[in-house]
Order: C-alpha cells, then structure tokens, then sequence
C-alpha cells in the first residue's frame, strides 16, 4: 500500500477526534465559566417571571449571584424564589431579592431605581429582558397603545439604564445587557410600533456602548426571534406560510428560554457586544436590507399581499 494514503486515512480519524475534542473541551469550560463568572455578583433581572426570565434566575442563581428579580406580579415573585431556594443549596446560594417593576408605569421608575440601588448599594449586571408585543396593522393601533408599547420596550429599559449609571461609574465596572428582538434590526408587516420600540431602544444602547467605555462599562445587545414557550407555540409558527413569517421563526421551534440564556451567559463572560440568534434567512434579510433594500421591501409588500389572499380564501 501506498505510504502517503496509509498516511493520509491514519491522519484523518486523528483530526476528527482531535477536532471533536477541542469543542468538548470549550464546551466544558464555558459550562464552568457559566457556574462561576457570575459569583457573588449583584445581577438585576427585569421580567424575571418570564421564560427567559426564569431560567436566566435559576442559572444565575445556581451559579452564586446576588439576584434581584424584578416583575409586575409579588406573588408570583415570591413563588419563584421559593422554587429556587427549594432547587439550590442555601450554604452557597444567596436569597434572590424582589422588587415589583411594570415599565407600563413609568411614574414608579424613581422610587424602583432607588429600591433596586438599596438592595446591595450597588449592582454588577443589569439584564433588561422586558418585552411588549403587539400585532395589528397600523391605522388599528391607537396612539395610547402606541405609546404603551413604546414605555415597555424603550422609556422603561432606557430610563432603568441610566438610573442605575451614576452607580457603575463611580465603581468604574458594570455590565448592561439588553434583550431585544431581532425586529431591532429587522422590521416585518403588521409590528409598526413594536419594530419601532426595538428600533430606538437598539439604537439607545448601541449609543450608550460608546460613551461608557472609558468607564469599564461593558453594554452587550442579544436580538433574537421569538422565544418559543409551548409545543403550541411551536406548532402554530410551523403552519404558517407567509413570506414574511421565515424571518423571525427558527426552522419552526423558536428559540427557547435555555437557548436564549446560554447565549446570555455566553455574552456576559465574553462580553460580546452584539448576538443575533436566528437561522439563516433572518441573518441574510438584514444584509439584504442595508445592501438591496428595493429587493426587501418587493418581498415585505409581496408577504402582504399573499397574507391578504390567503384571507379571502
């Protein structure tokens, strides 16, 4: 036999293996860097009863933070730390605090700011994960609801930012994560406002990421579609067949809470400024926005006219 083959097919197997442990090996430490990066450190979650919410609090948790958990409902705060107490061991875990927050009001923000700054007279990570929803077409939507929507997804997570500032400033060290849509890249059909909201509040902390970093301020933004919560959910997305439907589903099952918290743990440790979770197409469609914006907005007006046929049908 041939020296060079023998060579060649005692090679390749080696390289497999090899390759293959290489990402063993960094998937082993980041999962340790994800137990240990956040350890005695004070993480402040907003909609901590939320998918992500809750997963990113038994992660964070389980990993030694000092958490604050932030939602709209006590009770349900409550219940969730009793699950977390209940699922950890109390002699390395610390007792999550709570604290009620409804960026629906925005009159409470002061008195909520000054409440979370109590809690441990300062803070190290700030996750914004609050998110307001809404699908109709435009001239539906009263100015109301417009300017709910823009509370709950921009003046709340903004106003929340700069309240907790001054703090990491003058500690010189902080973390500000902020979990948008990927419709703060990428606007679709029948969000106007919504894609707007995710829009100003990307453009906020993009903004924001320049001015603090002399600072030692790290602000990192997550885009992703949406996050999937049941297998109805799941089956619902995968029996849609509007054009524009394929650029915030993922291949049909969405992203889903652990999903979106690994990647959360990820961009804290690496301190990436920027994530997009999405399959392909949605990644492609916002380059096609920026470079063939004529073709875009084709397939956008054609995705409503199919919608619209489908209808009458």
């Amino acid at each position: 036999m041939d020296p060079a083959w023998t060579t060649t097919v005692l090679l390749v197997p080696c390289v497999v293996v090899l390759t293959a442990g290489f990402f063993y090996l960094y998937d082993f430490i980041i999962g340790l860097l994800s137990k240990t990066s956040v350890r005695n450190k004070v993480v402040v979650i907003t909609d901590a009863l939320s998918g992500v919410g809750k997963e990113c609090a038994g992660v964070f948790h389980k990993g030694g933070a000092r958490l604050i958990l932030c939602g709209k409902s006590w009770e349900k705060l409550e219940e969730l730390a009793d699950n977390l107490a209940n699922a950890s061991d109390p002699t390395v875990t610390f007792p999550p605090k709570l604290v009620l927050l409804d960026f629906g009001d925005m009159e409470s923000m002061p008195e909520v700011i000054a409440e979370i700054l109590d809690c441990y007279g300062c803070l190290d990570v700030l996750i914004l994960n609050s998110s307001m929803k809404v699908k109709a077409p435009a001239q539906s939507l009263s100015l109301e609801m417009d300017k709910l929507l823009m509370d709950n997804n921009y003046f709340g997570p903004v106003t929340l930012a700069k309240g907790v500032l001054p703090s990491m400033i003058s500690r010189r060290t902080g973390h500000l994560l902020l979990v948008n849509s990927i419709q703060g890249k990428l606007a679709v059909p029948f969000r106007t406002t919504y894609a707007a909201s995710k829009h100003a509040v990307q453009a906020f902390f993009d903004c924001l990421r320049a001015e603090v970093e002399e600072y030692g301020i790290s602000v990192s933004t997550i885009n992703h579609t949406f996050i999937s919560r049941s297998a109805s959910d799941n089956t619902q997305a995968a029996s849609s067949k509007s054009i524009w439907s394929l650029l915030y589903t993922k291949k049909p099952l969405g992203v889903s809470p652990d999903e979106a918290t690994t990647e959360i743990v990820k961009t804290l440790n690496n301190k990436r400024r920027e994530v997009v979770i999405a399959p392909s197409l949605p990644k492609v469609a916002i380059y096609a926005r920026s470079f063939f914006p004529n073709v875009f907005f084709a397939v956008m007006a054609a995705g409503v006219k199919s919608a619209a046929a489908s209808e009458k049908m």
